[in-house]
């Protein structure tokens, strides 16, 4: 089996049943479905597409309040100050669809002109439904941007002999086309 069929599909090991890979599955239906919900009913934008061993996907939003903790730990409510998107980015396992966390994620947004707009690290946010990476940009124009997402091979411990090794390498990903119309 090349490493492109290990991490494009689940196969029952020592780790995991084929009834333990289906529950795992059935996980990332649930996520998928909300995940259509957020690009197709809530976001002004959004897309997933497949890419190595992830599904990404974005969502563009009006900039959003929430809490963040202040110099004395205390989680206190920030509304968006100048900021006025939000950049949601989904990353997901393409054999089970589920959320993959703890990724080092960053973002660059790039203008129709070709301008840069600005990189920014896109840190995991916990979200009622949906978690994901994102964060509030400000954005001085609407129009049709490039957003390219790098994402970092993480380091974190796999299991399993037979499905473990996936997420290796470094990945980037451009969207092309994106709408932005900031407030």
């Amino acid at each position: 089996m090349t490493l492109n069929k290990i991490w494009a599909t689940q196969i029952p090991s020592e780790e995991a049943s084929e009834k333990q890979l289906e529950l795992a599955r059935r996980q990332g239906d649930v996520l998928r479905s909300a995940l259509d919900v957020m690009i197709g009913e809530v976001a002004d934008d959004g897309q997933e597409i497949e890419y190595g061993p992830y599904l990404i996907g974005y969502a563009i939003e009006d900039a959003e309040g929430m809490y963040h903790r202040d110099d004395n730990g205390e989680l206190v409510w920030q509304e968006p100050d100048k900021e006025n998107i939000h950049v949601e980015i989904s990353v997901r396992d393409k054999a089970d669809g589920r959320f993959v966390p703890y990724l080092d994620i960053e973002a660059r947004l790039i203008d129709s002109e070709g301008n840069d707009v600005g990189l920014h690290r896109q840190p995991f946010l916990w979200h009622p439904w949906l978690y994901h990476y994102g964060r509030n940009w400000i954005i001085e124009k609407g129009g049709d941007y490039t957003l390219e997402v790098r994402i970092k091979a993480p380091d974190f411990p796999r299991h399993d002999k037979k499905n473990g090794k996936r997420y290796s390498e470094d990945v980037e990903v451009s969207f092309s086309a994106v709408k932005i119309d900031p407030k």
